[in-house]
């Protein structure tokens, strides 16, 4: 059935999001059941002048590589999709699939080779998207498999989605840059800080290095929706332990129960009340997986529960995020890896932040009322 609502996200993604302009190639990335919002895309870039290149993939293909592939398909580097990474002015990737847990069961040191075999094509995505060369932006297609993740049905699902992009208002653009305008105060006065540190009742206390390090404002332009500032801590500069308070998703697989504990930047102990082996499997895969690639924020608080989905749980207004892994480049950034993790812990029970000793934030909310608010 058609829904008018894939319209209106079409069209924020192609000209708030991703700027398309004439003569832009555009690649449109998904599985089959996100066929309506790519057809909807296609639509709204053709109209945009822009070029749009379709990559649509079943599900079961990444199933079939993990199950069955030799070592050397495992590690084959793909030319075409390195190429490609070149050749793109824009990307627009839907998230969705019918089954969210359909690799759960796959081998976690053959979903590390695969993750090291993108490796190269990760690197430079992100160096060109940090260069102002490729612009991009991802998005969660409301379906029946996210809606069961969640513990909800599809109609509240899709409520929930919209509702957290600002779909709902006459005017999703002029939102999000109100949210621009209050998040970048936000990012203004990290940048002058040195030091960050995160403090729950539930165990957290991390202390991060950030001097000289970019803040950046996430309002809608590569994830959407959005709703955080991030930056790249300064690469041996962590020290503490994190108590994750949500499960970790990555690769179709769930990890619960984590704790981290960081000595001059690396993680040097590591445990999970549930899928601990899969944990360990990503955390060794290269040097650089086991150091923080990106630290945030989470400031949209139309978003106020967990739903197993990345792109939302890291944006919950009153909580933050650590990613083990690749940091983005243009944060200042160093580490390199195949791997980029994001692991969200709420504040909105006690939690504490703290910038070079003085507290910004407690129980989720910004002391400063000019920041974003509930």
């Amino acid at each position: 059935m058609h829904d008018p609502r894939f319209e209106k996200l079409a069209d924020v993604l192609v000209r708030y999001s991703t700027r398309i302009r004439a003569g832009d190639l555009v690649r449109l990335s998904g599985s089959p059941v996100a066929r309506p919002l790519l057809v909807a895309l296609y639509r709204a870039v053709i109209r945009a002048g822009g070029h749009p290149l379709v990559q649509m993939a079943p599900d079961e293909c990444a199933e079939i590589k993990l199950e069955e592939a030799g070592e050397d398909q495992l590690r084959f580097e793909d030319p075409i999709e390195l190429y490609m990474v070149e050749r793109i002015d824009a990307s627009i990737g839907i998230w969705g699939q019918d089954n969210t847990k359909s690799l759960s069961g796959t081998d976690p040191k053959r979903q590390a080779i695969v993750s090291q075999a993108r490796k190269k094509y990760l690197d430079r995505f992100l160096q060109r998207a940090s260069q102002g060369e490729l612009r991009w932006v991802g998005t969660q297609l409301p379906c029946h498999s996210a809606a069961q993740d969640a513990q909800m049905s599809l109609a509240a699902y899709e409520r929930f989605v919209y509702q957290a992009g600002l779909l709902d208002m006459a005017d999703p653009a002029a939102a999000w840059g109100e949210i621009s305008r209050r998040q970048q105060k936000v990012a203004d006065y990290l940048n002058a800080v040195e030091e960050i540190r995160f403090i729950t009742p539930q165990g957290t206390d991390v202390t991060l290095g950030v001097a000289g390090r970019r803040w950046i404002n996430c309002d809608g332009h590569e994830n959407f929706p959005d709703g955080e500032v991030f930056t790249g801590p300064i690469e041996d500069a962590t020290d503490g332990v994190v108590h994750y308070s949500f499960p970790a998703v990555h690769g179709g697989r769930e990890v619960d129960g984590i704790r981290l504990t960081f000595q001059a930047g690396r993680v040097v102990d590591a445990s999970a009340a549930k899928g601990e082996e899969f944990l360990f499997a990503m955390l060794d895969q290269d040097a650089g997986a086991r150091i923080l690639g990106e630290i945030a924020l989470g400031t949209n608080y139309a978003i106020r529960q967990y739903t197993k989905n990345t792109l939302f749980d890291e944006k919950i207004g009153g909580t933050f995020h650590a990613a083990v892994g690749a940091a983005y480049p243009e944060t200042g950034g160093k580490n390199q890896s195949g791997l980029h993790w994001d692991m969200v812990c709420d504040l909105r029970e006690g939690g504490k932040v703290f910038a070079d000793g003085k507290l910004i934030a407690e129980n989720g909310r910004f002391l400063d009322p000019d920041w974003p608010q509930p």
